[in-house]
């Protein structure tokens, strides 16, 4: 069973840094797709950064230049460095998981992830 968990959210100000990890176990798939999505109140759950099983990225339009994602294979970890934080930032933010089906960069979509940690929070405040 697939299980993944999110840390390292909190409180910053405006231009300040977080770095999310996601520590992930139970996972068998040679060929994967895993991403960071975030949610503000009262607004649908969006795509931040993907990550497939080559290192291969996409990213959101409104962090590109600002979040990093990463992975760790030896650690099983993935990590979401974000840089020059904004107030528009602040959400919740989850780690996704899911097999790639043969993506050749894995979809900004939440529709395609099964599985899914239980969130972080990120606030910064102006």
């Amino acid at each position: 069973q697939v299980q993944l968990v999110e840390s390292g959210g909190g409180s910053v100000q405006s231009g300040g840094s977080l770095r999310l990890s996601c520590a992930a176990s139970g996972y068998t798939y040679s060929s994967y797709c895993m991403g960071w999505f975030r949610q503000a109140p009262g607004k649908e759950r969006e795509g931040v950064a993907t990550i497939d099983s080559d290192g291969t990225t996409t990213y959101a339009d409104s962090v590109k230049g600002r979040f990093t994602i990463s992975q760790d294979n030896a650690k099983n970890t993935l990590s979401l460095q974000m840089n020059n934080l904004k107030p528009e930032d602040t959400a919740m933010y989850y780690c996704a998981a899911d097999q790639s089906y043969g993506f050749t960069s894995c979809p900004l979509s939440r529709n395609f992830y099964n599985y899914w940690g239980q969130g972080t929070q990120v606030t910064v405040s102006s």
